[in-house]
């Protein structure tokens, strides 16, 4: 049976065809053959006169000139595709002929060009060569006649001229050909005119050993072939820049602000004999030669210059706008301050402060019955807060002095006056505690007098109101003395611009990080304004008034907390708006970097003599190392500054270290470290902290007032003290007769004259009134007992300890020491 046996035929369709076989090859050496049919190419060639036909009609219509099975409308439509073809090569031909002839005239248009622009450069410098030649062949017969002149009996020496311009022409033509060929790309030389196509792999890989290029470079490159191919290359002009130059400045940032390149900086830099790179920092001095060596202007600014964006705005009268005035409550401690605020505020402030002291600034507003807004800060009385009321008087418009009627004007009434005359504001004196039987108004009046505060009821221009917090008494009257006062005043401000606030307090608040109580002088703060407060910035995340209400702004004059600070600011600093993050964040890092600079330059000693100095001043000095961490900023620095105050000559106290927040395992290895122990003023210590205190030994004490602070530190800086030796004269005894005694020595036989003698005493030997010596007794013997004191009008024998110096009539001066315990005043 053959292979084709029951399996039809492949074929193709149509006549014509002839068979054959195929054969398949497959896995494991099996073949496989097939039979095909392939169709035979069909060529139909023209009769001889079949393209003289008049036309493709009747061409079409004559069958013997016709391939056999095509009708009369293929062959029509054949004919027109074969006269259509032709037509379209006609065509592209000729389009290719004019392009090709447009592009040899571009060519030499081109050619001419440049020929003419070489031709008029080597006319130029021919011209200026042959001047040059004419100079020096009529300089070297200036010389020639000199020296004839000179020397007339010598032989004259004629110049002639050496023209150099034959010669040189057919080796220029030689050059320019070969220039020209290079350009046109011909047989010798190499064709680059598509070479400076930028590809995306020469861009990345570089072609230049392997050398990363960048996409600027390489488009730098095809633009000066361009400019070269198009007449040679145009210089561009220089840019001149105002290069604006610190103390100190980074060679990469120098480099940036001439948009210069960083290795031309670095090499100009090498060139005046200054090794550096590119991240190392220069002086201005020789930044300032580099610039000029560049070409550009120097213009020399400061660092803080920064601060220049900051800028005093002067307002129009126009712009301004009437403002609640800001009212600061001072006086002495428990003179009832925080109480007559409680008053007019109704609300219980004084229940919530520890001991019944205002620790804190206070910041209030108040709303009169009359319709008037009233700001009022609340300022400790307590010696140690002086800086705080300093900072109140500072922002304040109007001080209401407190004083008790029945205690009269004290230590910090005066601070207070002190402070109000200092900040220039107008002064209120508001007598409190009215309502007590022992209250004398009048008293306070007079000592106000020694101070120079002139009340209105002793013909002065000071106000005074007798007041009384418990019963309420005169609280009216106190109003409308400081609306009174206000309007006198005229108080306005722009609160269409930028805000500007001083912070009144700040603390560090577990659950909303840091918080600063700022009271707002002028413009108006809103609810996402970018700001700087001294060392500290931070975006405005919310705004929380007296009463902790969240609140979109606050204007002038308004108090408020404000959160989004990224650290705890001073008391008393500014804060200011900015228009950039950049820019708050530039001038915080300069002032805080300023402020590292101050207090290290503050710390070291300017001289070696200086330092020894003082080593050996310190050496003399106890001190008592302690920690102090507080809930408020404030509070902090005041404990700070009286922990300052304790000591003297002997002793004193040494704050290492003052935060705001918990106190945390980290204050704690500081403090162990130390042997210090960790004072807590409104905080406590976290569990871990504890738990590490516990294990270390640390002693951490917890306060909420600063009374009991001050009196503890106190007692444990006395204990540093050394105590005081006193000594007590208890009698006198004279030597009547001196015996030797075997085994003893000299022993002295004595009257005691006054007081009495005892053995536990001290004696010294007087002899004419002068001692010769100081020690104690060996024996002490009445008769032949040895008794432990004397009694005056009796006799005895005394033996004094390694001494046997003793004659009659010698006085000895019995005395006994006393130890006293020194304590910090």
């Amino acid at each position: 049976m053959s292979d084709t046996d029951g399996k039809k035929t492949l074929g193709l369709r149509g006549g014509g065809a002839r068979p054959g076989n195929v054969k398949q090859s497959f896995s494991h050496g099996r073949t496989k053959n097939v039979v095909v049919e392939t169709k035979r190419k069909r060529v139909v060639v023209p009769k001889p006169g079949a393209g003289k036909s008049g036309s493709g009609v009747a061409t079409a219509g004559d069958p013997s000139r016709r391939p056999a099975g095509i009708s009369d409308a293929e062959m029509e439509r054949r004919l027109k595709a074969v006269q259509a073809a032709k037509a379209r090569e006609v065509e592209e031909a000729a389009a290719r002929e004019a392009e090709e002839k447009a592009r040899a005239e571009e060519r030499e248009r081109r050619r001419a060009e440049i020929e003419e622009k070489e031709r008029v450069e080597r006319e130029r410098e021919e011209s200026l060569k042959a001047k040059a030649e004419e100079d020096a062949r009529r300089k070297e017969e200036a010389e020639a006649a000199a020296k004839a002149a000179a020397a007339p009996a010598e032989e004259p020496v004629v110049a002639r001229p050496t023209s150099t311009k034959a010669p040189e022409a057919a080796p220029r033509k030689q050059q320019d050909r070969d220039r020209d060929n290079n350009k046109r790309g011909g047989k010798g030389g190499e064709d680059n005119r598509r070479s400076g196509k930028l590809t995306l792999n020469q861009a990345l890989s570089g072609g230049e050993g392997g050398r990363q290029r960048s996409m600027a470079a390489m488009k730098r490159k095809q633009e000066r072939a361009r400019q070269k191919a198009m007449g040679g290359s145009v210089e561009r002009e220089k840019v001149v820049r105002d290069v604006q130059l610190p103390e100190a400045i980074v060679v990469s940032e120098l480099a940036n602000r001439m948009a210069e390149r960083v290795g031309e900086v670095v090499k100009a830099l090498m060139n005046n004999g200054m090794m550096v790179t590119q991240n190392q920092t220069i002086d201005a001095d020789t930044a300032e030669l580099i610039i000029e060596e560049f070409g550009h202007k120097v213009v020399r600014v400061s660092d803080a210059d920064v601060e220049d964006v900051i800028k005093e705005v002067e307002d129009d009268d126009k712009d301004l706008k009437s403002r609640p005035p800001v009212i600061t409550i001072m006086g002495h401690v428990d003179h009832g301050k925080t109480s007559l605020l409680d008053a007019i505020r109704n609300a219980k402030v004084v229940a919530g402060e520890a001991g019944g002291i205002t620790q804190h600034i206070g910041a209030y507003q108040v709303k009169t019955d009359g319709g008037q807004v009233l700001s009022f800060l609340d300022t400790p009385g307590h010696a140690a807060f002086t800086s705080m009321r300093s900072r109140g008087a500072q922002v304040t418009d109007i001080v209401v002095l407190v004083v008790a009627a029945d205690d009269a004007v004290m230590p910090q009434t005066i601070e207070a006056i002190n402070h109000a005359k200092a900040a220039e504001v107008p002064m209120i004196v508001a007598i409190n505690k009215i309502d007590r039987p022992a209250a004398d108004p009048d008293k306070v009046r007079t000592d106000l007098l020694q101070h120079e505060v002139i009340v209105e009821k002793m013909s002065g221009d000071v106000q005074d109101v007798e007041v009384s917090a418990i019963t309420g008494q005169g609280l009216d009257e106190l109003l409308e003395a400081i609306a009174l006062q206000a309007e006198i005043l005229e108080l306005k401000a722009n609160p269409d611009r930028a805000a500007q606030g001083a912070v009144i307090e700040a603390q560090l608040d577990v659950g909303r990080g840091p918080v600063a109580t700022v009271l707002i002088q002028n413009g108006t703060l809103h609810q996402g304004d970018i700001f700087v407060v001294g060392e500290q910035y931070g975006k405005v995340r919310a705004l929380i008034d007296d009463q902790g209400n969240r609140v979109k702004e606050a204007g002038p004059s308004v108090p408020v907390e404000v959160l989004g600070l990224n650290g705890t600011p001073e008391a008393g600093d500014v804060l200011n708006v900015t228009s950039t993050e950049a820019q708050a964040r530039e001038i915080a890092a300069y002032r805080e970097n300023a402020a590292k600079d101050k207090r290290a330059a503050a710390g070291a000693a300017t001289t070696l003599e200086q330092l020894m100095a003082n080593a050996k001043a310190d050496e003399n000095v106890s001190e008592l190392p302690i920690l102090v961490k507080a809930d408020v900023q404030g509070s902090a620095e005041a404990i700070v500054q009286a922990m300052e105050k304790i000591g003297n000559d002997e002793v004193r106290v040494r704050v290492l270290h003052s935060g705001v927040g918990a106190i945390t395992e980290t204050d704690v290895g500081l403090a162990e470290a130390s042997g210090a122990p960790i004072m807590g003023f409104n905080v406590r210590a976290n569990a871990s902290a504890r738990n590490t205190a516990n294990q270390k030994s640390v002693e951490i004490r917890y306060y909420s007032v600063i009374y009991d602070l001050v009196d503890d530190v106190k007692a444990a800086a006395s204990g540093l003290l050394s105590a005081e030796i006193r000594e007590n004269f208890i009698g006198y005894a004279t030597i009547k007769e001196v015996f030797k005694v075997t085994g003893v020595g000299k022993v002295a036989g004595c009257l005691v004259t006054e007081g009495v003698a005892r053995r536990s005493a001290g004696v010294r030997l007087l002899r004419d009134n002068v001692v010769i010596h100081e020690g104690t007794l060996k024996t002490l013997k009445r008769f032949k007992d040895e008794v432990a004191e004397v009694q005056s009008g009796q006799e005895c024998g005394m033996a004094f300890e390694n001494y046997d110096d003793i004659r009659a009539d010698d006085v000895i001066e019995i005395f006994e020491r006393e130890e006293i315990t020194r304590t910090l005043s």
